[in-house]
């Protein structure tokens, strides 16, 4: 996700939006085992609380956020995703977050607003 120029100003930072997420999981999901029963709840809030924290950097973006939660069990596991936007100034980031019984896959998408 480097080549969306992170340093420039009225760029989106993918760096910066990456630790958003990462907070944003540890704070919802924490230490917890996975939980089927829980799965709905971790995901939307996960995704709300992201929003809300990249809504409040006060930056012109549109934010689409997506999230997964899968239990650890030794199945494999791709994701992609492909955009047609302007790379100076849109981007992306996506985050794979783990603990020893789920993985959490968030993917977060910056459309600039003209």
């Amino acid at each position: 996700m480097e080549e969306y120029h992170n340093g420039s100003e009225g760029s989106f930072n993918s760096e910066e939006a990456d630790s958003v997420v990462k907070e944003c999981i540890e704070s919802v999901i924490g230490g917890d085992d996975y939980n089927q029963s829980q799965v709905n709840k971790w995901t939307a809030g996960i995704v709300e609380r992201c929003l809300t924290q990249l809504v409040k950097q006060g930056k012109p973006y549109k934010y689409m956020v997506t999230c997964a939660v899968m239990q650890k069990t030794g199945a494999g596991l791709h994701t992609a995703n492909s955009c047609f936007w302007d790379t100076a100034l849109d981007g992306s980031c996506t985050v794979r977050w783990e603990n020893r019984t789920m993985y959490c896959v968030v993917s977060v998408f910056a459309v600039a607003v003209a």
